[in-house]
């Protein structure tokens, strides 16, 4: 019964002993670094990155079936084809990550500061108010704050005057409109009511169809042979100031722009560059999408780069590595420069996303000048190893040193 017994608790204490073992495998450094291996690591020809291994666990790296390079860390100048396996002790192979290999593709970097102006496909609802004697014909018809209207009797509504003139030719008749409503598309009907206080037909709601800011480019050039120059910009969607949602586009241009001043970015209070666009009317290039990732278009006036007048390679998203970096951009009459910041974090991302990576400004000039990241700088181009890897998106509102940069493989892909 006594051996029985020690038996049992040896087995118990055998199970939590082992248990306890795979636990600490399961959260060990090893672990966590073949959990977060990509199955693919994306370089361009030429560049560098870095895979590492800690003991037990060995790298090795091959060409084809010629084994290139061995060893627990190292940094890769790129094949134009091979592999990496991490094994237990060279032993037993773990994971396998293919190295793709991408074209070295050269682009000028952006950091001029521009204007935009853009006209919506449709027009946005930014709210509804009641008439003077008569509750919201459009909140009564179901209309809300970010939906977009894009039909009204059946003819396709481009301005807030086309709406308006509509509305009085049919006075008091029901208008059947179509509506945009995020991804889903509604029919609903309007009935117009006069305005005791003006004797007009009224629809009881506000609305915008255009939009105008400063930001600024992001890259430029002949993203695929034989199209000609394209571009990039903002690294963010143009956004309705009050219901947040992305505006469609009918029609838009991306122009030159002077900085006539700066507000200071501090905690909690978001800086911006103050922009002069309409009065030169010095247009680059129209818009011809506008989504999560930024602005694009074919460039119509392509200026010359005074800092990269021949380009810079692109970097790919698997070789930005914490560490010293820079921006470009402007900020005042003085035109653009480039300054130091530091990339703090990256993501591994394999699909596109925002937030590839945290940056933080350490350059007193540009610290001095603005406090950090400001509105506006929003698509300056992010350098690291003398290549062009990103953009800057967003800045921290709790501290405008630090801001989201995207990497400009996300950008490209949009073209």
């Amino acid at each position: 019964m006594k051996k029985s017994q020690a038996a049992g608790r040896l087995r118990k204490t055998m199970g939590w002993l082992i248990s306890a073992m795979m636990l600490l495998c399961y959260y060990s450094p090893q672990a966590e670094l073949l959990r977060s291996l990509p199955d693919t690591l994306v370089i361009a020809t030429g560049q560098e990155a870095s895979l590492s291994a800690a003991f037990p666990l060995q790298l090795s790296i091959h060409e084809g079936d010629v084994e290139a390079l061995s060893g627990i860390e190292e940094t890769l100048e790129a094949p134009d084809e091979a592999a990496a396996t991490i094994s237990l002790l060279g032993l037993i192979p773990l994971r396998e990550v293919k190295i793709d290999i991408r074209d070295d593709l050269l682009l000028y970097p952006g950091g001029q500061a521009i204007g935009v102006a853009l006209h919506t496909r449709g027009v946005l609802v930014v709210g509804t108010s009641d008439l003077s004697d008569a509750l919201s014909p459009a909140r009564l018809a179901g209309l809300k704050a970010g939906d977009l209207i894009t039909e009204v009797n059946g003819k396709a509504l481009n301005s807030t005057e086309e709406l308006t003139a509509l509305v009085a030719d049919v006075g008091g008749q029901a208008l059947p409109l179509r509506v945009k409503r995020g991804e889903a598309e509604l029919n609903l009907t309007l009935e117009p009511k006069k305005d005791g206080s003006t004797g007009t037909y009224r629809i009881g709601a506000w609305v915008r169809d255009s939009t105008a800011g400063v930001g600024t480019l992001s890259f430029y050039g002949e993203v695929r042979e034989g199209e000609g120059p394209r571009y990039g910009a903002l690294g963010h969607a143009i956004t309705d100031a009050d219901t947040q949602q992305i505006l469609t586009v009918s029609q838009g241009e991306m122009m030159s722009a002077d900085i006539v001043d700066v507000r200071k970015g501090q905690s909690g209070i978001p800086g911006e560059l103050k922009g002069s666009f309409l009065r030169e009317h010095r247009v680059l290039g129209g818009i011809r999408l506008n989504n999560v990732y930024g602005i694009y278009g074919a460039l119509s006036d392509v200026p010359v780069h005074p800092l990269y007048p021949k380009g810079l390679p692109i970097g790919r998203r698997d070789a930005v590595h914490t560490g010293a970096a820079s921006i470009l951009c402007t900020v005042d009459s003085g035109g653009m420069k480039e300054y130091d910041v530091e990339i703090v974090e990256v993501a591994r991302q394999s699909e596109p996303a925002q937030r590839s990576m945290v940056l933080r400004v350490t350059d007193e000039e540009l610290l001095q000048k603005t406090g950090g990241i400001v509105q506006g700088m929003s698509g300056s181009p992010i350098l690291q190893d003398g290549r062009l890897i990103g953009a800057v998106t967003h800045v921290f509102v709790s501290d405008p040193t630090m801001g989201y940069g995207l990497f400009i493989e996300w950008m490209l892909k949009q073209e």
